[in-house]
Parts: C-alpha cells; sequence; structure tokens
C-alpha cells in the first residue's frame, strides 16, 4: 500500500472568514479514519493590477488575512486528531477555479457553507460551494449543517433515480456508511405528473425494482452494511431534505448538462445546498459518461 503522503488528500477550502469548525472537523476526521493527509486551500483572487497601486496592496492584506486562516484550520485540525499530517496551500486565483484544479487529484473536497444567496451564488467572486459541487473531479462535501447521531445506528441516505451519477452516488455512500458503521437508505423519490398514465402502484413497484437493481451487488463488497429501499411519491428535494433530519449525510449524483454551473450540477443536488439539515455530498458522473 502506497503511504499516506503518496495518496491523494482530502482538501479543505478555507476562506477569509476563517475556519468554519463543522467543515475543518468533518475534514480532519475523514481523513483520519481514511489514514489521508488533509491538504487546506486558500485562495486568494489577483489583483487588476501589479503596479503598486491600492489593489495590490489589498491583495497582500487579504494574502496575510489567509495565512492566518490556514494556520488557525490546521492548529483546529491538529487539535481534533494530533499527528495527523496537515499541510496548507496559499494561492493566488479565483477561489471556486482553484479547488477544482485540485480535485483531479484529491480524494474528497471539503467546503464550509457561506450561505449565499442565489445571485450571489452566481456571480460572486467567492461563490465556491455551487461552481465546485458542479464541476469538481470527485466527490464534494458540502458541511453547512452537523452530521446527525441521534439514531442507533446512524444512517446516511442516498438519493436514486437511475442515471449512471446516481448510480455512482450508491458507491460513494457504500463506503462511507460502512466507515460509519452507519445504515444506509436508499431512496428513490418520484413525481406522479412525471408517470401519468401509470397508476400509482405499479409505479411504485417498478421503481422499487429499479431501486434494487441499482443498489445490487453492494452487500458482498460491505456485509455491515444495512440496507433499506424507499420508494417515495413526493418533490425530490423536498423528501430527500426531510430525510436528512436524521441523517449524517445525504448522497446524490450531479447529472446536469452544461451552461451555467446550477445547471451543471442539477436541480436536486442545488436544492439541497439550501435546504439540506446535514451535510451533502455531491457526486459526478463516472469518468467517460457524456458531460465528464
Amino acid at each position: 500500500m502506497a503511504s499516506a503522503s503518496k495518496r491523494r488528500p482530502i482538501v479543505l477550502g478555507v476562506d477569509a472568514q476563517g475556519p468554519g469548525r463543522l467543515a475543518t472537523a468533518w475534514a480532519a476526521d475523514e481523513a483520519d479514519r481514511r489514514g489521508l493527509p488533509l491538504l487546506m486551500v486558500h485562495a486568494v483572487p489577483k489583483p487588476a493590477s501589479d503596479r503598486g497601486s491600492f489593489e495590490e496592496r489589498h491583495h497582500e492584506d487579504l494574502r496575510e488575512t489567509g495565512r492566518r486562516m490556514l494556520d488557525k484550520a490546521a492548529a483546529l485540525a491538529g487539535e481534533i486528531h494530533p499527528g495527523l499530517a496537515v499541510t496548507t496551500n496559499l494561492v493566488d486565483g479565483i477561489p471556486g477555479q482553484i479547488l477544482c484544479r485540485e480535485s483531479p487529484n484529491a480524494e474528497l473536497v471539503v467546503l464550509g457553507s457561506r450561505r449565499l444567496t442565489r445571485p450571489e451564488e452566481y456571480f460572486s467572486t467567492y461563490s465556491v460551494a455551487l461552481p465546485v459541487s458542479a464541476q469538481a473531479a470527485c466527490p464534494v462535501v458540502v458541511v453547512r449543517e452537523p452530521e446527525h447521531v441521534t439514531e442507533d445506528p446512524p444512517n446516511l441516505v442516498v438519493g436514486v433515480d437511475g442515471s449512471p451519477s446516481s448510480a455512482a452516488a450508491v458507491d460513494v455512500a457504500f463506503d462511507l456508511a460502512a466507515r460509519r458503521g452507519a445504515a444506509l437508505r436508499a431512496i428513490w423519490v418520484w413525481q406522479s405528473q412525471l408517470i401519468a398514465r401509470i397508476d400509482e402502484h405499479t409505479a411504485t413497484q417498478t421503481l422499487r425494482r429499479l431501486l434494487t437493481e441499482t443498489t445490487a451487488g453492494h452487500a458482498d463488497r460491505y456485509p455491515d452494511v444495512d440496507l433499506t429501499h424507499e420508494v417515495i411519491r413526493g418533490h425530490p428535494v423536498e423528501e430527500l431534505a426531510k430525510a436528512s433530519e436524521h441523517a449524517l449525510a445525504v448522497v446524490v449524483g450531479r447529472r446536469g448538462h452544461g451552461g451555467f454551473t446550477g445547471m451543471r450540477l442539477g436541480s436536486v443536488p442545488h436544492g439541497l445546498l439550501h435546504h439540506a439539515r446535514c451535510p451533502i455530498v455531491t457526486v459526478p458522473r463516472p469518468t467517460g459518461e457524456p458531460g465528464t
């Protein structure tokens, strides 16, 4: 087995507001759980001018703030897991672009949330959760709310819809559940108007069969994960957000197409970034699928 220093790290995005404790703890826990290094990245947008202007001085101030925030985040991770291999990287560039650039070499990218409005998500230089979730080459974890451990055993939720990206999400969800000793709820949410000519019983039975087929083959690899299948009628964002209230995380596939980053992400994961009550894990399409 390769040493931890040669394996893909867990990457944590650290912003100028300081290390969010929830996201830092999640990233440090996961790095420790996997025996991987933790790489903390802070990006500072480049100034418009490099001629000793006010913009350049302001840029240096931002870099100094970034250094302090990285030091605080590294210290916090060290308190949580002494001995964890932590490195920091201060770079110039647009934060979302820099983190997407890191993602092909990362096991996971972990982010906090500034709780931006939807216009800010699309147009702010500091918008990170939306563009990274939509474009990263590895799974992205947005830790906006804490994990919920009130249920025994704790559970993760994976949203399934029959797409290749949701099948990839099932793979990631089983792995996360197994590492935590958690149960896994595989949920397929359907809207009746999309299957208007099929009676509800027939639709439910058909979707339950498809859900079983999507999760088949994982029991041998993850024998300790207690899997349940649920077919629910309703709106996918609303129903998965309800399920998130008692979950360690909700895992969904990315299935958008081109265009703006929100369109590339897909409406369900985008909606969950605003409404879920636990960490959200967005999984890209398998390599080689159209749109990857």
